[in-house]
């Protein structure tokens, strides 16, 4: 491999002649050869975009020539566009803070820029990758910036998957209203419920996460670009400070606001943990859903058997004809990551010391994950799970008409302990809850059966007769 020669203070080092990049991510590529994990998409197109912002702000300024500013937005632009994305070569797990991803963005763009200005790589001139790229910027405000913009970039395609998920299971909701089954508390008989009232219980718990994660991520929008490195804002005059931030705003569309202390907002990554936390009830809803899916699904002759799994692909190695519930056994595992990541980032944010929290990068690779592959599991679950979703009518019915928990309507007219023992001879005998209670009770027949119809047994309200307690 051909190399070329690049100095930082510490010294001279041999870098891939054909590399963007340069001596000070060199480094890091040979410090941390860890998990062989590039930073995240999102969080390489919010680092390069910050520096397309700063060149185009201090331009403004005045700070920095106008040509270089714009060879360096031009640079920025490939990356944005997709281009490059190989030289992102830092790994996950690196230096506190992100000083190497941080570099790894400066030569980048500062050698392409110098390139597209007929310069050598590795040359430097005009444009350096500290004094230029980074200019008025601190890895320390940079990265929790780059944290902020990726999450938001990442959290429409959420919201969208979110809202796509709950209308399918609104739709079976809407469709299975009229089926009347067996309801089921401690996985024992309870009384009836209606498969369209589950359905629109699961898609509830969906908008209302969805509303969760919204309301933690608004913290998000206030941005510690400008505080350099610990906040005082060393370095970076107060025109940058808020031209930055428009500049992005304009970029992004995002309403991204100017810390109202950069202090705090370098300090505390506490931000960041709320939307992880709102990501994580997330998953724990998402998780209980696609469990009671594999309850309700299990079978087909063995189980509870009542929804039939869209068949999206064989089940078995070795047992011929053998369906599973993967899609609901994928969110699961999606969920577990998603519940792993939020207690990495809540272990990272305590781990900030003074004027710095130098776990960010763990943070940005957690919290870009966690957003990803919820939305990107919602969405196939939604398709794939849930809208090509059955009943078994014939299941239905039968776990209903052996329900002992039908006793229950019949507490207000006969009282709480005959209706106890009607349920227990149901039990003993494996009859029916109708046919016992002919047998223990004096009710005429269609006073009984109204009594035991179960339709009206999923809404509120007391069936006529006696006074029994429940």
């Amino acid at each position: 491999m051909q190399t070329r020669t690049e100095s930082d203070p510490l010294g001279a080092l041999e870098v891939p002649a054909s590399a963007l990049y340069g001596v000070q991510t060199q480094r890091a590529v040979e410090n941390f050869p860890i998990s062989g994990l590039p930073p995240h998409h999102a969080f390489v197109w919010a680092t390069v975009l910050i520096k397309k912002a700063a060149a185009v702000a201090h331009k403004q300024t005045g700070r920095l020539d106008g040509d270089l500013a714009d060879v360096i937005v031009r640079a920025a632009d490939e990356v944005l566009n997709g281009q490059h994305a190989d030289q992102f070569v830092v790994d996950v797990f690196q230096a506190g803070a992100g000083t190497s991803h941080n570099m790894n963005a400066n030569e980048l763009l500062a050698n392409r820029a110098n390139e597209l200005l007929g310069r050598p790589r590795g040359s430097y001139d005009p444009i350096h990758p500290n004094d230029h790229v980074n200019m008025a910027q601190s890895t320390n405000d940079l990265i929790p910036t780059a944290i902020a913009l990726a999450a938001l970039k990442l959290l429409p395609d959420l919201y969208d998957s979110l809202d796509i998920l709950a209308e399918s299971l609104q739709a079976k909701a809407t469709a299975w209203d009229g089926i009347v089954k067996s309801g089921r508390t401690h996985l024992q008989d309870a009384t009836p419920v209606r498969l369209g009232q589950e359905f629109g219980a699961y898609a509830e718990a969906i908008r209302r996460n969805a509303a969760a994660i919204r309301e933690a991520a608004d913290p998000s929008l206030d941005l510690s670009l400008g505080g350099t490195a610990v906040g005082s804002g060393l370095n970076a005059e107060p025109a940058y400070q808020s031209q930055v931030v428009e500049v992005i705003a304009d970029l992004t569309g995002f309403e991204v606001r100017q810390s109202t202390d950069y202090f705090y907002a370098m300090q505390s990554m506490a931000r960041f943990a709320q939307l992880s936390g709102a990501l994580r009830t997330l998953a724990l809803d998402l998780n209980r859903i696609a469990n009671d899916f594999r309850l309700l699904g299990s079978g087909p002759r063995t189980g509870i058997s009542e929804l039939r799994m869209p068949p999206v692909q064989p089940g078995s190695s070795i047992m011929p004809g053998k369906i599973n519930p993967v899609m609901a056994e994928c969110l699961n595992m999606i969920c577990f990551q998603v519940q792993g990541n939020d207690l990495a980032i809540a272990s990272a944010v305590t781990a900030g010391q003074l004027e710095l929290n130098v776990m960010m990068p763990l943070i940005a690779h957690n919290l870009c994950q966690s957003i990803e592959i919820l939305g990107t599991g919602s969405l196939a679950f939604a398709r794939k799970g849930v809208d090509g979703l059955e009943t078994d009518d014939e299941m239905l019915r039968y776990w209903l008409e052996r329900n002992t928990m039908l006793a229950t309507a019949l507490a207000p007219k006969i009282g709480y302990a005959a209706a106890a023992e009607i349920a227990k001879q149901a039990v003993a005998t494996g009859e029916t809850i109708p046919v016992v209670a002919a047998r223990m009770t004096d009710l005429p027949a269609d006073e009984l059966a109204e009594a035991l119809d179960p339709a009206p047994m999923t809404e509120p309200g007391v069936r006529a007769g006696g006074g029994g307690g429940g």
